[in-house]
């Protein structure tokens, strides 16, 4: 028998994990949410792979063919209040905060992220409450080369000091 949802949580919560923005463009307009279950997959081809909970207002996009791209925004370390306003913002233009273009698929992207990713998707499987949608990565770019990511470790925003 696995162990239960709360057990579980408290021991992934000692697993340090970068923080991302994943943005999608629709029709009628740009949506995001703050994601920490991300990773790579493959150099060849290129894939990385995002993790979202389904009853995220994101997932359905991806699942259901609303959009085929999405951008990964990885966030350095000064941006906490970006991540925040991304995971918790419910009434607002998430996207007032930071400067925001366009990669090649047309997802928007954060011009001042430590660096970003444009994908295609390329895959999903489904795995208990959540979708993991596989990425083929077809633009990149590394923004601050020389700067540090923001990192969630044990429920909180964390720096990486050498």
């Amino acid at each position: 028998m696995p162990i239960d949802s709360q057990a579980f949580r408290d021991v992934l919560r000692h697993f340090p994990a970068g923080v991302t923005v994943v943005t999608v463009t629709l029709p009628e307009g740009r949506h995001g949410m703050t994601v920490s279950a991300f990773a790579s997959v493959s150099p060849s081809p290129p894939l990385i792979a995002v993790i979202l909970d389904s009853t995220n207002s994101l997932h359905p996009l991806l699942d259901q063919g609303a959009t085929e791209h999405f951008a990964v925004n990885v966030l350095a370390e000064d941006q906490a209040e970006i991540s925040q306003r991304f995971a918790f913002v419910k009434d607002q233009d998430r996207f007032a905060l930071g400067t925001w273009g366009e990669a090649a698929t047309g997802a928007p992207v954060l011009e001042e992220a430590l660096a970003w990713l444009d994908c295609r998707l390329y895959d999903k499987l489904r795995a208990g409450t959540h979708t993991i949608f596989v990425g083929e990565v077809i633009a990149s770019r590394v923004g601050r080369p020389d700067e540090k990511p923001l990192i969630y470790w044990n429920r909180d925003y964390r720096r990486i000091v050498p």
